[in-house]
């Protein structure tokens, strides 16, 4: 079993910067992709940013050049940077990791971008 526990999430006004942090603890094998999934109110969750263990990336086209997504293997640690940030990002943030057809969840954290 993984546990995944996100921190980070916030208010803040449009133009600004979060980092989301996701602390994941049992057993993380090196063919785990792990990854940001967001949920707006009245919205279909989708994914924001994944990366491999070997640090392959991969972003939504609406992030792009905004976020960046990195891992710190050694600390089982998935973080995401958020810049420039838009009203549009609002939602709860939710950390993820692959693991073949399974998916481990965290709780998910509040991002709120003001306009």
């Amino acid at each position: 079993q993984v546990q995944l526990v996100e921190s980070g999430g916030g208010l803040v006004q449009a133009g600004g910067s979060l980092r989301l942090s996701c602390a994941a603890s049992g057993s993380i094998f090196r063919t785990d992709v792990m990854g940001w999934f967001r949920q707006a109110p009245g919205k279909q969750r989708e994914l924001v940013a994944s990366v491999s263990f070997g640090g392959t990336t991969n972003y939504a086209g609406s992030v792009k050049g905004r976020f960046t997504i990195s891992r710190d293997n050694a600390k089982n640690m998935v973080f995401l940077q958020m810049n420039v940030l838009k009203p549009e990002d609002t939602g709860v943030y939710y950390c993820t990791l692959a693991r073949g057809s399974v998916s481990f969840w965290g709780q998910g954290t509040q991002v709120t971008v003001s306009s």
